[in-house]
């Protein structure tokens, strides 16, 4: 796939246990603090008849918004560009699982009159992508991505695609998910093993971000998505390339030791300090590349999402953002 240029970060935000800022992302263990409470985030007005993880995506976004002074601290005025030049892209595999296993078993026994007409809605794949869209008034592309491994690069490529080609000149990428009964059951994992967070990024064109003053906090580089880590690898990393100073990724240490472009690059996990995080892992990758670079991290960050037992690879450089790129 061609990668989309000029294509910055300007704006994270996160809903996740202990975590309040993108250096937060960075501990190597332990997930200290209470699950988010989305009506103290951002008040109980819309919340009632949401899923989690909708909430969730909503406190992300509404975060990412403010740090890219895209809204006001009274998101009720609207977006401060254009709202139909914003995007939402969201990825989320497992988010909405329980209403829909609430709602095929209430069909399958047919017994759909305890099926609540307000909460069918959440039953929608593409539920977080658009009450992010609706809640904010963002009225450029929707999209909503659940593909399995890859689903949270494949969103950022995709939001930045979107800019690329002139269909927008922003978007908000979210990736969320929920530790929730259902997924616990279905994935045979223990609620601490889960990610029941939300991870929100603003992307924007080069130009878009000069005009209206953005602040740059990362770039977004070169994407592969492919069968294999090596190849996925080798195919972001273009000859010539210094190593990259990080690579986030949830592989074994010792499956790569033969390839040579990653074997001497510190690695850092993100399933132990924040879960397993699904369709939000490579959202919140990415902003835990914003928080290397603002924690003095020298270099590029090399994020990659699936492994060679699943239906695919993708990868992904983010850089700093230095003079000379701004």
């Amino acid at each position: 796939m061609t990668s989309p240029s000029n294509i910055l970060v300007t704006g994270v935000g996160l809903a996740l246990p202990g975590a309040g800022t993108p250096a937060d992302l960075l501990r190597p263990t332990g997930r200290p603090g209470e699950p988010v409470d989305p009506a103290a985030r951002i008040g109980r007005r819309g919340l009632r008849y949401l899923d989690r993880a909708s909430q969730l995506a909503l406190c992300a976004a509404r975060d990412a918004l403010l740090d890219s002074a895209l809204i006001s601290a009274d998101d009720d005025k609207g977006p401060a560009v254009d709202g139909a030049s914003v995007a939402v892209v969201a990825s989320s595999n497992l988010g909405n699982l329980d209403t829909v296993c609430e709602v095929a078993s209430a069909i399958s026994e047919g017994t759909t009159d305890r099926i609540s007409p307000m909460a069918l809605p959440n039953a929608s794949s593409n539920v977080i992508a658009s009450t992010v869209a609706m809640r904010f008034g963002l009225r450029g592309p929707n999209l909503m991505f659940c593909n399995g491994p890859t689903s949270g690069l494949d969103a950022v490529y995709w939001g930045a695609a979107l800019v690329a080609a002139g269909r927008c000149s922003r978007a908000v990428v979210v990736g969320a998910e929920t530790g929730n009964q259902v997924v616990r059951e279905l994935m045979d994992e223990p609620a601490r093993d889960l990610l029941d967070g939300a991870v929100a990024l603003v992307v924007e064109s080069r130009e878009a971000a000069r005009t209206r003053g953005a602040r740059p906090i990362a770039e977004l580089g070169r994407y592969a998505r492919t069968a294999g880590v090596p190849e996925c690898i080798e195919q972001v990393l273009a000859d010539g390339d210094a190593p990259p100073g990080i690579w986030f990724s949830e592989q074994e240490e010792d499956r790569f030791t033969g390839t040579p472009l990653v074997a001497d690059v510190p690695r850092h996990l993100m399933t132990g300090a924040h879960g397993l995080a699904s369709g939000a892992l490579g959202v919140l990758q990415c902003a835990a590349a914003v928080g290397w670079f603002g924690s003095g991290g020298t270099g590029d960050a090399l994020l990659t999402n699936g492994d060679d037992g699943s239906d695919g690879v993708a990868g992904m450089l983010v850089r700093p953002v230095g003079g000379e790129r701004w």
